[in-house]
């Protein structure tokens, strides 16, 4: 049997933690150790070094107008490592602001526009008097020919257009902008959310899909199906009450 490790690093963990985003970091550290499998999870804040090329997964979480503002300048320094940790395989986790700082350009709610790091064609825009996308989210994702069905929370004024590769489509709730019943960004390398709450507590499928994901920086042939089923009995019950109190059936 093959010793298996991720190594993963979140990024401004110090003030990019809304809504329990730590929950995320909580959830793979602790599907990991009941496998077996050697977790590092190491953080990275603003001035400090930090190869994130040398990480399995890079995880980077919300936060409102003054924190992006805080840290823009930080992380546009450090654009030549991220291209470099993309390049060289690693796998990105990003929430809310994390996911709107990849695209081209930030709109805060003063009007002031934050430059982002423009690996992706997307941008976002604030909406408008003040209206937010607020309340619980589902959405049907496909990762990598896996259909998931999500469920999250969102709480974000940003209004997130020419996102040609999204996360899912929306069931409940609104996703990217208020009209385009599409939500968050994934292509296979990166992926993007405004789903809260935390995420991965909600969605241990999509947990799994993560730890895989890192896993194959290193065993490239690691498939889904390799991965040990741990008992998820608690975590669907919940997932069926939510689902019954709105609904809907839930598939996956």
């Amino acid at each position: 049997m093959r010793e298996l490790n991720i190594k993963i690093v979140w990024m401004y963990h110090d003030i990019m933690d809304l809504y329990g985003d730590k929950g995320n970091m909580m959830v793979l550290k602790r599907r990991c150790e009941e496998r077996g499998i050697g977790i590092t999870i190491d953080t990275c804040g603003i001035g400090e070094t930090c190869d994130l090329s040398t990480y399995d997964l890079i995880f980077l979480g919300g936060g409102a107008d003054r924190e992006q503002m805080m840290l823009i300048d930080d992380l546009l320094s450090r654009k030549e490592n991220i291209q470099k940790a993309m390049d060289t395989g690693s796998f990105f986790f990003l929430v809310c602001g994390g996911y709107q700082l990849f695209g081209q350009y930030y709109i805060a709610a003063d009007g002031s526009k934050i430059k982002g790091l423009q690996f992706f064609d997307y941008y976002t825009d604030t909406g408008k008097d003040g209206m937010r996308c607020i309340g619980n989210i589902v959405i049907e994702c496909n990762l990598d020919g896996n259909k998931i069905i999500a469920v999250g929370f969102e709480n974000h004024g940003g209004q997130t257009y020419n996102v040609k590769h999204p996360l899912g489509k929306v069931i409940k709730g609104y996703g990217n902008s208020f009209n385009e019943k599409m939500e968050g960004f994934y292509n296979g390398q990166v992926f993007g959310t405004y789903l809260h709450g935390p995420l991965l507590p909600k969605n241990p499928k999509i947990a799994d899909f993560m730890i895989v994901k890192a896993l194959q920086k290193q065993h490239p042939d690691y498939r889904l199906q390799d991965l040990e089923p741990l008992n998820d009995q608690l975590e669907e019950k919940a997932r069926r009450i939510l689902f019954k109190r709105w609904g809907l059936s839930d598939t996956n």
